[in-house]
């Protein structure tokens, strides 16, 4: 797999990073979908990578090197629709993957996570800790799951954002719950399609409808939170797509 590395497009088996395309070690990272070889957003991307790397002290390359990588990246592994991974580690180095990436188009029946989970505000590798928590809900037998914070407010899912409709609004949790502050959460805040609102764990039988999204999945339609069924929002998830697609490039 062909991949850039520190600014160069090499062999992955010629730089410090796993077969499945993570750097070694500890830092940030940003996962983006891409159509026709376009990323979603790269700009807020990448924004929000810098906002990272100035917090917790990692070095990263200038906005424009890293666009202009990207490009010659999808030149040399171009795909119709892809995965775009780009991951910066505390000692100066970054990588940049692009890998397939299918569509998840069933809804998800999830799960509360049975444990309270420390949250962040920033999207760190290595990520396993989420991705455990995501394992452990498919072998429960659900798809996903949400989770809680120390403070008992509903957060997001194990690896996205979370909205849901409580009484006729949809809610996305704050960042003071630490959570992490997605670019779809941002679009759909910015147009004003959610609000803003701490979700204690109380409320949670009040959720009618929910969606997790993400930069890679968009909008992903809950089913169930524990077996209990939702109304699913085709119409509102469809309207978060269009919105995600108007955003697409930059």
């Amino acid at each position: 797999m062909r991949v850039i590395y520190n600014g160069e497009v090499k062999d992955i088996d010629d730089v410090p990073a796993s077969s499945s395309g993570w750097l070694e070690g500890e830092g940030i990272f940003e996962t983006i979908k891409s159509v026709g070889n376009r990323p979603f957003s790269l700009s807020r991307h990448i924004a929000r990578a810098q906002t990272s790397a100035s917090a917790l002290g990692i070095s990263i390359p200038n906005p424009e090197e890293i666009s202009q990588s990207v490009t010659e990246l999808f030149a040399a592994v171009p795909y119709g629709l892809g995965m775009l991974r780009i991951s910066f580690d505390n000692q100066g180095n970054w990588l940049a993957v692009h890998m397939p990436y299918v569509e998840q188009k069933k809804s998800c029946d999830v799960r509360m996570h049975p444990d309270a989970v420390a949250g962040d505000v920033h999207k760190r590798f290595p990520y396993t800790n989420r991705v455990a928590i995501l394992e452990q809900a498919r072998l429960a037998g659900f798809d996903d799951a949400i989770v809680v914070n120390g403070q008992g407010n509903i957060c997001e899912g194990a690896v996205t954002n979370l909205i849901a409709k409580i009484d006729g609004r949809w809610l996305t949790p704050p960042t003071t719950d630490v959570v992490l502050p997605g670019i779809i959460r941002q679009i759909l805040i910015e147009n004003e399609l959610v609000a803003i609102e701490s979700i204690p764990i109380d409320r949670l039988a009040e959720i009618t409808s929910a969606f997790f999204i993400s930069s890679l999945r968009l909008s992903h339609a809950i089913s169930s939170i524990d077996s209990r069924p939702l109304h699913l929002s085709h119409a509102f998830g469809e309207e978060i797509k269009a919105l995600a697609h108007k955003y697409s490039v930059g």
